[in-house]
């Protein structure tokens, strides 16, 4: 029986609720982009906070790691593509004002219209490019 889904159910609802308690005990709404480069940049208005929530976002997986919890998440291993992937996440988060936890989860869940429109274009633009790598390139 295949139950792979419950782990994506599962984060999902960790993310939520941490975006939630976030916004309700801090009143910042949880970018992942921002928060750490706030921590890069010095912007940041709580370092000890963004220290927190960036060890939490590295430190979780490694602990679950560790404890034996493994999925497949098919990353590859080739460095460059892993770097230039890197790169172009960065760039667009700087061309939306935000990445995928502000946008998607926090504006959508806020009803923002911003966060609607930079989700359907990130989501829009991550299909075409896993179409045309996949299809057009044989990747």
């Amino acid at each position: 029986m295949q139950i792979a889904w419950i782990y994506g159910l599962i984060g999902g609802l960790c993310i939520g609720s941490a975006a939630a308690l976030l916004l309700l005990g801090t009143g910042r709404i949880m970018g992942a982009s921002g928060i750490v480069g706030g921590l890069i940049d010095g912007s940041g208005s709580n370092r000890g906070a963004t220290i927190a929530f960036v060890a939490g976002l590295i430190g979780l997986p490694a602990l679950m790691s560790m404890g034996g919890w493994h999925v497949d998440t098919q990353v590859s291993s080739n460095v460059a593509l892993l770097v230039l992937g890197g790169l172009t996440v960065g760039i667009g988060t700087r061309f939306a004002n935000g990445c995928t936890s502000g946008h998607g989860v926090c504006g959508l869940s806020r009803f923002s219209l911003r966060g609607l429109v930079a989700t359907i274009a990130y989501i829009g633009a991550g299909a075409i490019t896993v179409t045309l790598l996949r299809w057009g390139l044989g990747l």
